[in-house]
């Protein structure tokens, strides 16, 4: 498969590519800054620079053109301010779903975050963050062009991956390491019937691909 990565050179999105990479599928990392580039073919990674707080909907559909799937695993960041939550978190994801669907990619995997909410209250930045995320969240939902699949995961760590982990429509909080994030979102790719399901993600028990045969078209 290709597949277009938003986010390319994300602590989840490298983790994605190798793991893309190592079993031959083509990975395409896209990213704003070039200096990543070696990083991402590191990797085993496309890298495609594109900046997607500026790019329009025509120029992104061009890199998506002729994918299998993409997966939006961008960010602002967290030292980043409550302007760059709106243009990123939301508006890059928006921008992503766009071009998916003018390219012609149904499949679209978004990383969003739990407790993610439109209707989320609170003027600190991680509120407006949590907006931002449930805003396009609903977005992408909404698209009928797309066939949706929305993973949001506990607390991420940098703990090795344990391979096994509890994926529900709510799971409630706990931590996940973002190995095990990246193996669930392969898996979530290679299952077509996970389709507009919007799963939570924490580590747990059940090993990552019953976890995700398991909770295939529910």
């Amino acid at each position: 498969m290709r597949i277009v990565i938003a986010g390319g050179h994300g602590q989840i999105a490298l983790r994605l590519e190798r793991l893309l990479a190592a079993r031959g599928d083509e990975a395409v990392g896209v990213i704003r800054n070039p200096q990543q580039s070696e990083e991402l073919r590191a990797a085993g990674a496309e890298p495609v620079v594109l900046d997607l707080e500026s790019a329009s909907v025509e120029e992104t559909a061009e890199v998506l053109r002729g994918a299998d799937a993409v997966v939006f695993a961008a960010g602002a960041g967290p030292n980043s301010g409550s302007a760059r939550k709106d243009t990123v978190d939301r508006g890059a994801a928006v921008l992503f779903a766009d071009a998916a669907e003018q390219a012609g990619v149904r499949r679209y995997v978004v990383v969003s975050s739990m407790g993610a909410d439109p209707d989320h209250r609170g003027d600190e930045v991680f509120d407006i963050y949590q907006r931002a995320k449930g805003e396009a969240d609903a977005y992408v939902r909404s698209r009928s062009g797309l066939d949706w699949t929305i993973l949001r995961p506990g607390m991420l760590t940098n703990d090795a991956g344990s391979g096994q982990v509890l994926l529900t429509a709510s799971t409630g909080r706990g931590p996940i390491p973002r190995d095990d994030v990246a193996a669930v979102l392969v898996e979530l790719l290679d299952t077509p019937a996970t389709a507009g399901l919007t799963l939570e993600l924490i580590s747990g028990s059940k090993p990552v691909t019953v976890a995700v045969k398991d909770i295939a078209g529910n």
